[in-house]
């Protein structure tokens, strides 16, 4: 006898409608439950009474996570060490696990984008891409190319394609508020040099509170540095060491922990001489000292966004292109 629902759901001793919702790639189960169903499945096999819609759920059994590499960019040939990358993927593979399938990861160089995503359009049945440097048009470019495709880490609202980022413009302003509150009138910033649409929307929302509480970063306090690097590269001459502001916000983490060393060098206590701000929330922040405050990024829930996101467009032929803006949160330590 065939397996059914019925069976399924009595063997995992959960409700049908749960066994449904696997299936379907559906929220409203846990990934415990979701990973215990299909063990149940691919041990004892499963025929559905219905046949699926096309595009549904089994066309998902792989899928792609393309990242574009930039020896320009953030997605250099670091980028495998990059904390955001590993939970990446650590989040991605656990929850493409939860509904049985499984991801392969193709890394394309960015100088060969259109050449390599034309010779795997064919077999790519739904991809999550992240976009992190990627502009408008290499965007447009593929989602053009591929049939089911999801923009992870990147933002462009007049492009009729699936995006989830965060809220870099809100998180910012968050950023500038916290600082103008705790009373720092001398700003510095420090932007990076790699001017991918993130930082930008970054720069947007810092601007936009300075504007509100009536407050300006002095020329002599913008610095550029490389966001990806960790160890001190010498961005702060004698000069500018001499001039410092009372506080500085970085676009970045590595940027801040980089400056945090920077200072130390000099003889330069953070946060008693120079406060310090950064803006990702990554490991590291808590291994320095003192700690780093900084902006949070919600990374599993980007992720779980992304595969929702996935799942409707190959559900759903008549899936409406959605931009997901994901918020950030203050994290308070003793850097500033």
């Amino acid at each position: 006898m065939p397996l059914k629902m019925n069976d399924i759901a009595k063997m995992a001793n959960v409700s049908r409608s749960a066994v449904s919702l696997a299936l379907n790639g559906k929220s409203g189960i846990s990934n415990e439950t979701r990973k215990k169903i299909f063990k149940i499945i691919d041990e004892n096999g499963y025929t559905p009474l219905r046949k699926r819609k096309k595009g549904g759920l089994r066309r998902l059994a792989v899928l792609d996570l393309i990242l574009i590499s930039n020896k320009q960019g953030i997605m250099n040939r670091n980028y495998a060490s990059l904390p955001f990358f590993d939970n990446l993927v650590a989040n991605l593979t656990q929850n493409v696990a939860g509904f049985g399938g499984k991801i392969q990861i193709t890394t394309i160089a960015i100088e060969n984008l259109k050449t390599q995503i034309n010779s795997i359009k064919k077999s790519v049945k739904a991809a999550i891409v992240l976009a992190t440097d990627l502009n408008r048009e290499q965007v447009e470019f593929i989602n053009t190319a591929l049939q089911n495709v999801v923009f992870l880490d990147t933002y462009y609202e007049e492009i009729d394609a699936d995006f989830v980022s965060i809220n870099n413009e809100q998180g910012a302003y968050l950023a500038g508020k916290y600082i103008s509150q705790k009373g720092y009138k001398n700003i510095g910033y420090v932007a990076s040099n790699k001017p991918i649409s993130n930082f930008l929307f970054r720069r947007k929302g810092f601007r936009k509170v300075l504007h509100e509480v009536n407050l300006k970063v002095a020329p002599e306090h913008v610095y550029s540095a490389d966001p990806t690097l960790l160890a001190p590269t010498g961005e702060l001459t004698q000069h500018k060491l001499k001039a410092l502001p009372e506080a500085l916000f970085c676009e970045d983490d590595y940027m801040a922990l980089r400056f945090i060393k920077e200072f130390r060098k000099h003889g330069i206590k953070v946060p008693k001489d120079i406060a310090i701000m950064g803006f990702d929330d990554i490991s590291e922040d808590t291994m320095i000292m003192p700690e780093l405050t900084t902006i949070h990024v919600p990374i599993t829930q980007m992720v779980n966004q992304a595969v929702t996101q996935i799942l409707g467009q190959a559900a759903n032929k008549d899936w409406q292109a959605q931009k997901t803006l994901i918020s950030t949160r203050l994290v308070k330590r003793q850097s500033l």
